[in-house]
């Protein structure tokens, strides 16, 4: 009878023990850092482009990532390279890129929470609020003028070069193939989040990874899935899709107005093929104009609450000109890459349009 009521209660005390465990495990706090919370943005529907259109419309979030632009996703995969090749670690702490501003923002940000610093080459004609937002989060930065991939004053260059001296880790969004292979979960995200159901999918392309990640993925899901390109004015990108050829006419000589392009667009367009945009597998582009972009940008605050950038806007208006193009497509997806916030010096600066004769 005594072994009977010792083994009655070392039964319940396991069992005791088993559920206060369980329900101390269900009341723990999951310990999430900010490289935990990259990805997984929402879709939105786009109402007002939908009711024009008559098809539907959605359009990822990107700008809700938590250092607000696409460019999470691409920094984290860079910095995640750069410790296991060895480039980063407790020798090296310190990162260089060329950047136009959002993947340094991503850099920096990505990079402090894992205890490295950044040393960013910047064109000196971007947005103001660019430079200010890169001091204020620790980035050492350089202003350089504007000029040709050849030169050795280029942004890309300047970093690559400085980074050999001081044995550092170059980051090389361009071309670091880490770039578009991150964009793979991109591409998974949103043809889960639209069960399959996408017929074509729209955006812009800067180094050519988030494109070519996320095409890569959807054509292995369903080969019939459109992908078209918004490609800013002067940039070159759109003609090598639809003709095989990288040239603009703004290259000839006596045409440039601007140096690098013909546009208040920051951070898209190329007049170079870069590795990880030649993994891209694009259908159709198509030249988005500056007025063009504008006037959707101020349509979707009005119509949908939406304070987004330049790009953004671009691939919207794009969207448009696809649903013209491919008529038996009725699901489009397109990407807001990142908040309105970081452009208003000069895509929504009324004054500064003026000024340089943009039309809006």
């Amino acid at each position: 009878m005594k072994k009977l009521w010792l083994k009655l209660l070392m039964g319940t005390s396991i069992l005791t023990l088993a559920i206060a465990y369980s329900y101390l495990k269900k009341k723990q706090i999951p310990k999430k850092r900010l490289v935990d919370i990259i990805g997984n943005t929402p879709l939105i529907y786009l109402k007002s482009l939908s009711e024009q259109t008559g098809r539907e419309i959605y359009a990822k979030c990107e700008f809700m990532n938590p250092g607000s632009s696409m460019k999470d996703r691409t920094a984290l995969a860079l910095i995640q390279y750069g410790f296991q090749q060895g480039q980063l670690g407790i020798k090296n702490k310190t990162i260089y890129e060329g950047t136009s501003g959002s993947t340094g923002v991503s850099l920096t940000l990505i990079g402090n929470s894992l205890g490295c610093k950044c040393k960013l080459y910047l064109q000196n004609d971007l947005a103001q609020e660019k430079y200010n937002i890169l001091q204020t989060c620790g980035a050492i930065i350089e202003k350089v003028p504007p000029v040709s991939i050849v030169d050795s004053e280029h942004f890309c260059k300047k970093a690559e070069k400085q980074a050999k001296i001081e044995g550092g880790y170059y980051a090389d969004q361009f071309h670091n193939l880490a770039n578009q292979q991150a964009h793979f979960q991109t591409g998974k995200e949103i043809y889960e989040q639209t069960n399959g159901l996408i017929d074509c999918f729209i955006m812009s392309s800067g180094t050519g990874g988030s494109i070519a990640g996320i095409s890569q993925y959807l054509k292995r899901k369903n080969k019939n899935i459109k992908v078209i390109l918004a490609d800013p004015p002067g940039s070159s990108l759109k003609t090598h899709v639809n003709s095989g050829v990288c040239y603009t006419y703004q290259e000839a000589e006596g045409h440039r107005l601007k140096n690098p392009f013909d546009t208040v667009i920051e951070g898209c367009g190329l007049n170079r093929l870069t590795k990880n945009y030649m993994q891209a597998q694009i259908d159709y582009g198509f030249t988005i104009q500056d007025k063009e972009s504008i006037q959707m940008a101020q349509l979707l605050i009005e119509k949908e609450g939406l304070f987004v950038g330049a790009s953004s806007a671009m691939n919207c208006v794009a969207v448009l000109k696809a649903v013209q193009k491919y008529p038996e497509c009725k699901v489009f997806v397109t990407i807001l890459c990142d908040s309105g916030q970081r452009y208003l010096s000069k895509f929504y600066n009324k004054e500064y349009l003026q000024q340089h004769q943009i039309e809006y």
